[in-house]
C-alpha cells in the first residue's frame, strides 16, 4: 500500500542538519535524536523529528494547512482511533493535500480523493513495521 521509497538510512544528526530527501515528506534518512509524542497536532513539527517516529514504526499523517475542515476532522478521528504510533500534523511543505508516511512508504492524494478506508488500509499495512521496534 503506497509507493515504496528507497531507504536513505537511519543516521542521527543535529536538528536542522541539511539533507536532500528523496520524497516529500521524507520517509527515511538522517533524523533528530528525539521523537515527538504520538497524537494530533495543530502546529508543524520538524521533518527530522517525525522521521525518527517513522523509524519506530509510526505513521505520519501530514496535511497542507487550509485542508477542508470536514476532511481534517475525519483524519483526526482516524488518528485518534489508532492512538499510539500515529502522528497527525500540518505540513506547509507538502506537495499534496494529504500525505501518509511510514518508513520507506508514502501515499499522497488530494482532499477530493480522500477515503477513510484508504487511510486505515495504509496505517494497518505499515504500523509497527519500521526498522526499530519501540512498543
Amino acid at each position: 500500500i503506497g509507493v515504496l521509497v528507497a531507504d536513505q538510512g537511519r543516521r542521527h544528526v543535529a536538528a536542522g542538519t541539511p539533507f536532500q530527501y528523496n520524497s516529500n515528506p521524507p520517509t527515511s534518512g538522517p533524523h533528530a535524536d528525539n521523537t515527538a509524542e504520538w497524537g494530533v497536532y495543530s502546529e508543524e513539527i520538524p521533518d527530522q523529528v517525525l522521521i525518527h517516529n517513522l523509524e519506530h514504526g509510526g505513521i505520519w499523517i501530514a496535511y497542507k494547512p487550509g485542508l477542508d475542515p470536514a476532511v481534517a476532522t475525519r483524519l483526526d478521528a482516524i488518528a485518534k482511533e489508532f492512538g499510539r504510533k500515529v502522528i497527525m500534523a500540518p505540513r506547509s511543505a507538502n506537495d499534496a493535500d494529504i500525505a501518509l508516511a511510514a518508513w520507506n512508504y508514502l501515499d499522497k492524494f488530494s482532499q477530493a480523493e480522500f477515503s477513510e478506508q484508504r487511510v486505515r488500509t495504509f496505517i494497518q499495512a505499515h504500523i509497527n513495521r519500521g526498522p526499530e521496534f519501540v512498543p
